[in-house]
């Protein structure tokens, strides 16, 4: 039985344990599940056997996200086309939410998060608790069921392959870019498109199988500034959905939602990198299965 006092404690490190979850997941589901599964146990566990109940929840919550981290590998082998983290998703008119605090981290944002999927399950957990936390070497092995010294290299391979993210920009810097690409797309134009693309620009779409979409990863600027102006063109000429402004993971973004129904619903979501104040990454989230982090109202 916890007690009222230990509850609230509880309450109170919430938002830090969905945080972590989110980070060590890239899924809000799994993040939710997480923190609610570590609810849990501590209702199992005397109180006398914690000793700093933040520490304990968060070794609780990154044993969990390591199994669920083990069990989306699973999935992610089968799984069809490209496998981006689930976006957290935002409208200025809604509702807050305990969300909106963890994308206030730069860390969350959507470019560090993909960066974040390319590690191993190990080395994800070892980053995220080490740089983001500061959780001894020593503390992360008994989570991970290795020595000391076997944390310590999996956080120097895990440093070498998120090296490639690009610098986080300001806000604005962000919104600027944003805005130019989707008054470029407005004109129709193949090269005003081109033109606020970043030379080394991307475009990922997710949508396991669930609707038509590039497979692979297009690179290129006129590449991309093609299939963004065909997708542009899909979504203004009928296609029954309104598209507005929303906030992906701390930044600017768009959401597609069905205006018939009672919620809003979403069924896609862009989400942007910039870099040298132009796009670097469109992430196109098309797997309405993983927009559960998409809070509109």
């Amino acid at each position: 039985m916890v007690s009222p006092f230990l509850a609230d404690l509880f309450e109170s490190h919430r938002t830090h344990l969905l945080s972590v979850a989110y980070r060590l997941t890239g899924s809000v589901s799994d993040a939710e599940d997480a923190v609610q599964e570590s609810w849990l146990r501590m209702a199992g566990v005397h109180q006398s056997e914690i000793d700093d109940l933040r520490a304990w929840l968060t070794t609780v919550v990154s044993r969990i996200c390591l199994d669920h981290l083990r069990s989306a590998a699973v999935r992610r082998e089968t799984y069809v086309g490209q496998w981006l983290p689930e976006p957290i998703v935002s409208t200025p008119s809604r509702t807050p939410d305990p969300l909106d605090v963890v994308v206030r981290d730069q860390d969350s944002r959507m470019a560090a998060m993909v960066v974040l999927d390319v590690l191993t399950p190990q080395q994800r957990v070892t980053l995220v608790l080490h740089e983001g936390l500061d959780v001894p070497f020593a503390e992360i092995a008994e989570i991970l069921g290795v020595s000391a010294d076997a944390a310590r290299q999996l956080a120097v391979r895990a440093r070498r392959a998120v090296a490639r993210a690009p610098e986080p920009v300001a806000d604005d810097v962000h919104d600027q870019a944003v805005r130019r690409f989707l008054a470029a797309l407005a004109t129709g134009d193949v090269a005003a498109v081109a033109a606020t693309l970043h030379p080394d620009t991307t475009f990922t779409a997710d949508a396991g199988g669930t609707t038509k979409t590039a497979l692979d990863i297009v690179a290129g600027q006129e590449k991309v500034a093609r299939l963004a102006l065909g997708l542009w063109s899909k979504y203004q000429e009928g296609s029954g959905l309104d598209i507005g402004a929303a906030t992906v993971n701390g930044q600017s973004g768009l959401v597609f939602t069905d205006p018939n129904s009672p919620f809003g619903r979403p069924l896609r979501v862009l989400a942007f990198a910039v870099r040298d104040g132009k796009i670097w990454a469109t992430y196109d989230f098309a797997n309405v299965a993983k927009l559960s982090g998409a809070r509109l109202r």
